[in-house]
């Protein structure tokens, strides 16, 4: 396995009432693997992409309140989303919305699809030059 050159990047964490649940939805979304043999922990599940690097972690937060989308003064605010390409946006957002998933009310592109994760987080599927 190559040594990471320090510092660096290690994963991206998301809030959720559910991380066993939200890693599911993200294992299956991305296509990726668990971390480690035993993900049972209720507080905490690290996903990987097949081939290493940079990964997503769930970390249990009882009081999770979703991010609003489109923000909104004295609404949660979103602290940051994903962008995944896609190769076919209207296959995947399908795809996306059977695992869970569902548009966001506003879209400001035509080429991209703002969606919200299980848990409310704002993530965007965009097709090539999207």
């Amino acid at each position: 396995m190559e040594q990471p050159t320090y510092p660096y990047l290690s994963n991206t964490v998301l809030g959720t009432p559910d991380p066993q649940g939200l890693a599911a939805f993200y294992l299956d979304l991305l296509g990726w693997r668990y971390r480690d043999e035993d993900h049972s922990d209720p507080t905490w599940v690290v996903i990987k992409p097949t081939s290493g690097g940079t990964g997503l972690s769930f970390q249990l937060e009882e009081e999770h309140e979703p991010p609003q989308w489109p923000t909104r003064r004295g609404a949660q605010q979103m602290q940051l989303h994903l962008d995944i390409g896609v190769a076919d946006l209207d296959a995947e957002v399908a795809r996306a919305e059977g695992l869970g998933a569902r548009q966001a009310q506003w879209q400001p592109q035509d080429d991209v699809r703002v969606m919200l994760d299980p848990a409310g987080h704002p993530f965007c599927l965009f097709a090539p030059g999207g």
